[in-house]
């Protein structure tokens, strides 16, 4: 994966140094890396117990893990759900506030009978001790997933 590059100079956004970036960028890629294996326990060690998200295919806000658990455990199984053949973030812009971090990044999504699905996403990090734990997602998704058309124009 690519490494994040800082904000250019100048305006409200305060880019980050390179370690923080490339950290922050780990998290983010090291959840899709877990996700792809199927390991629920090192994904959920990217988050913070308490981590809110919004699911692009859940309603409401989730709110910490036991919330997310139940999400999950009511989701298709891959053999009864659509088969994701690919996952990657990329295009990823990344700014760090002293302790908190936002990232913002697409995530594309292909399937074996499926068109490719892209979800534009936000994440907010917080640091701990020498680390970084993700405090906030956010999914949004951008393509119908049965029609491949863009939601928005």
């Amino acid at each position: 994966m690519p490494v994040a590059v800082p904000s250019p100079t100048g305006g409200a956004r305060p880019g980050g140094s390179p370690d923080d970036l490339a950290a922050v960028w780990a998290v983010i890629t090291g959840m899709y890396l877990a996700y792809t294996a199927g390991d629920r326990p090192r994904i959920d060690s990217f988050l913070d117990p308490d981590a809110t998200v919004f699911d692009s295919e859940t309603p409401g806000l989730i709110r910490g893990k036991a919330e997310l658990d139940d999400v999950r455990d009511q989701r298709p199984s891959t053999e009864a759900g659509p088969r994701e053949t690919g996952l990657e973030a990329h295009g990823e812009t990344i700014d760090v506030f002293g302790h908190l971090a936002l990232a913002r990044y697409w995530l594309r999504i292909d399937y074996a009978a499926l068109p490719t699905r892209m979800v534009r996403n936000t994440a907010v990090l917080r640091r701990v001790d020498d680390s970084w734990q993700i405090i906030h997602l956010h999914e949004d998704l951008q393509q119908d997933l049965v029609s491949g058309i863009p939601r928005h124009p």
